[in-house]
Parts: C-alpha cells; sequence; structure tokens
C-alpha cells in the first residue's frame, strides 16, 4: 500500500470522497505513526482484530499482515470503493458498514476462530467514551484494547486520583482495565490536521475483578460521586445512606467531607457493597 499524501489525495478524487467532519475523519498519513501503534499492539497470527473506523484502511493494512483477521465497522458508505482499492490484496479482512455502536458484535465475530480478540483503532473523538463503554457494557470479551484518541480524553482514562482529570470514567474504566499511554501522537500526522494532539492508549483487561454486589449501583454511585465535582460525598449523595457511606470511608481514613477525585476505586467499590447489605 503506498502511504503518501500525494497518492491518498489521487485515490480520494478518482472516487470522489471528499472528508466528513460530522464523522469525525481525519486519517492517518504517517507511516512510521502506524507501524508503532501496530507494533506496540503486540497483534500476531492468533489475534482477531476489531477496528472501528478503518478510514482509507491505512492502519487496517498493517494490522492484517500482522493479526490472523481483521473487521472494520466504518459508518460511512462513501468509503467503500477507496476501502476496496486499498484493501484488495488482503484476504483476510472484513469491512461492515454499519455503525459499531448500533452492531452486534458478538455475532458478528462468532464464524471467526480466534485465540485472543484485541481492538485496535485510531478513534473517531466524537465518539470515543461511547465506544469504549459498548465494548465493556455488551461483554465483548476483549483482551486488550489500544487506541489513538485525544489527549485530553486519554489523560481522564488513565487519571488517577488527586488529579483534576480523574473523573467518573476513570473510576469505571479502571475497574475493568489495566491503563497506560504507550505513544504520543502529534496533529501534523492527520489529514486533515486537528486542533488537538493525540495519544495512544492500551487498556489490559485485569483478570481478577474486585467482586461488586450490584454492578449498577457501583456505577451510579460513582457517577452521583462526581455529579458536582467541587462538592463533597456529603452534598453528592444525600440521597444515600450516608451512614453506611461514613463506615467505609472511615475505614480508609476519610469522611464525608471527601471529594470524589481524591477516593481511589477500591473504596468506591466497597461503598457500593455496604450500600447493598440488606
Amino acid at each position: 500500500m503506498d502511504y503518501s499524501l500525494t497518492k491518498l489525495k489521487q485515490l480520494m478524487k478518482e472516487y470522489n470522497f471528499n472528508l466528513k467532519k460530522m464523522y469525525g475523519q481525519n486519517f492517518i498519513i504517517d507511516e512510521n505513526t502506524i507501524n508503532n501503534i501496530v507494533a506496540k499492539s503486540q497483534v500476531d497470527k492468533d489475534t482477531l482484530v476489531i477496528e472501528i473506523g478503518p478510514g482509507a484502511g491505512s492502519l487496517t493494512y498493517k494490522l492484517a499482515l500482522s493479526s490472523k483477521n481483521v473487521i472494520c465497522y466504518e459508518i460511512d458508505t462513501t468509503l467503500k470503493d477507496l476501502l476496496h482499492e486499498n484493501l484488495k490484496d488482503l484476504d483476510n479482512v472484513e469491512v461492515i458498514f454499519k455503525d459499531f455502536l448500533k452492531s452486534n458484535v458478538m455475532y458478528d465475530i462468532n464464524k471467526y476462530k480466534y485465540k485472543k480478540l484485541f481492538v485496535v483503532a485510531n478513534l473517531p473523538y466524537y465518539v470515543t467514551t461511547p465506544i469504549i463503554i459498548k465494548i465493556i457494557e455488551d461483554n465483548i470479551p476483549v483482551d486488550r484494547i489500544v487506541v489513538m484518541v485525544q489527549k485530553e480524553v486519554g489523560n481522564r482514562f488513565k487519571a488517577e486520583p488527586n488529579t483534576k482529570e480523574y473523573n467518573s470514567l476513570s473510576v469505571y474504566l479502571n475497574y475493568f482495565f489495566n491503563i497506560k499511554k504507550i505513544l504520543d501522537v502529534s496533529r501534523n500526522v492527520f489529514i486533515p490536521i486537528p486542533n488537538v494532539d493525540s495519544i495512544v492508549i492500551e487498556l489490559n483487561k485485569k483478570t481478577i475483578l474486585y467482586p461488586l454486589k450490584d454492578t449498577n449501583l457501583f456505577f451510579k454511585l460513582v457517577k452521583d460521586s462526581f455529579n458536582q465535582k467541587r462538592k463533597t460525598l456529603k452534598n453528592n449523595l444525600k440521597q444515600y445512606n450516608l451512614s453506611k457511606i461514613e463506615e467505609v470511608l472511615n475505614k480508609y481514613n476519610y469522611d464525608l467531607n471527601v471529594r470524589a477525585e481524591q477516593l481511589p476505586v477500591q473504596v468506591f467499590i466497597d461503598i457500593a457493597n455496604n450500600l447493598s447489605l440488606k
């Protein structure tokens, strides 16, 4: 595959394709960045890869060379001809022209045999969080997620307590995954050039999860705790049994005047479990 900007522009013109802001389309045009992402994702011939938003197929092509199979979800049907041209030499890529958020992914992957399931993608910035949440809530059995996201969003994903980036999503994701940054990406490797820089983050599924008596309660509690970030738990959680919450906080040397951003995941788990006790 020719990764030059000249070739991409030629193909876009030939197939009458225009980049669409509504889909957050920023295509990678730097082969070194793509090679770096594939290498750090650690895909191999036992891996089925799910890619969301393949764009012109630049990342797809390299993933296919290293993995067993690649399934791509692309919402923009006007990319059909361009993608077919760029991926025509490959026999292990399936492009599904559907919205990933509305797709039955479990049904789609059932026809494949694989030992590992990875998500590797340059995610559209505007749907980054819904995509990750869907993977969790649909119980898609991913072993690893390696995604390029807006730097600010990625920093929230991997944020630690007592930092300004730490929020309910940080707690939510860190319950399921070990998260780390693996690559900084300049805005200059995209067409068109976005207004922000990106990072590639790796989410590795935790092999052992802390037991939760009521998962829905846990996630509602976390969301409510961060409802007004500068307020204390006493103010944000008035509708809960505050005495039960205080019991757990005291165990960790906190009180009801603590803010949610100060609490690690384990404390939220213990509070939720204590609230679940009859």
